[in-house]
C-alpha cells in the first residue's frame, strides 16, 4: 500500500497493491498494521481502532453530506467504492487550522481501487458519478445522532467545485442536507 498526501494535512490518498493474473486480481483492502506504519512514515498518527463498516448506494447525482460527528463520537473514515465512481470530499472544519474550511477531493472508482483517510476534525461528503455507485467505509466511532452533525453543501466560503455526471444540472440531496448551515454557522471542532 501507498499513502499519497492531499493538500489538506493528515488526509491522504490510500492506493492499495493489487496483483493480477489471467485469473483476475487480489488486493489487500485493510492492514491494520501496514495502515499505521505507512501513517507513521509521513509523520501521521495512527487512528483509534475501527468499529463500524457502513455500506451505501447511490444513483448517479446523489449528493451525500458534508457530513462528520463531535466529541465525544468524533469519526475517522477510511471510505472506498466498490462499484461504479464518486467524487470524494474532505473539508477541514478545526477551528485555529491553517487550512479551516479548506477541500480537497479525489475520484474514487471500482477501477482505480483507490481509498482516501480522512481523520476525525474533517466533514466528509461525496457525490455519485454513475448509477449504482457502492460506497464502502470503516469508521472509528460508532454512529451518535446527538455527535452528527453537517455543513451545507454547496457554501460558498468553502468553494468546492463538485462534478456532476452527465445529465444531472442540480445534485441529489436530503432534506436534511439541504438545510445544513454553512460553515461559519456550524458547530465544530476546537
Amino acid at each position: 500500500m501507498k499513502l499519497l498526501p492531499t493538500p489538506l494535512p493528515g488526509v491522504v490518498v490510500v492506493e492499495p497493491s493489487v496483483f493480477g493474473d489471467d485469473r483476475g486480481w487480489f488486493m489487500e483492502s485493510w492492514n491494520e498494521a501496514r495502515f499505521e506504519a505507512a501513517l507513521r512514515d509521513l509523520g501521521l498518527p495512527a487512528p483509534r481502532r475501527f468499529v463500524q463498516d457502513n455500506h451505501s448506494c447511490s444513483k448517479a447525482g446523489v449528493l451525500r453530506g458534508l457530513h462528520y460527528q463531535l466529541p465525544p463520537h468524533p469519526q475517522g473514515k477510511l471510505v472506498r467504492v466498490v462499484a461504479g465512481s464518486a467524487f470524494d470530499v474532505a473539508v477541514d472544519i478545526r477551528r485555529g487550522s491553517p487550512t479551516f474550511g479548506q477541500w480537497t477531493g479525489v475520484e474514487l472508482t471500482a477501477a482505480n481501487r483507490r481509498q482516501l483517510w480522512i481523520p476525525e476534525g474533517f466533514a466528509h461528503g461525496f457525490v455519485a458519478l454513475e448509477d449504482d455507485t457502492h460506497f464502502l467505509y470503516k469508521t472509528t466511532d460508532v454512529y451518535a445522532r446527538d455527535c452528527e452533525r453537517s455543513i451545507r453543501w454547496d457554501d460558498p466560503a468553502i468553494g468546492i467545485v463538485w462534478p456532476l455526471p452527465r445529465g444531472v444540472a442540480t445534485p441529489l440531496v436530503a432534506p436534511k442536507d439541504a438545510a445544513a448551515p454553512v460553515l461559519a454557522a456550524a458547530e465544530v471542532f476546537g
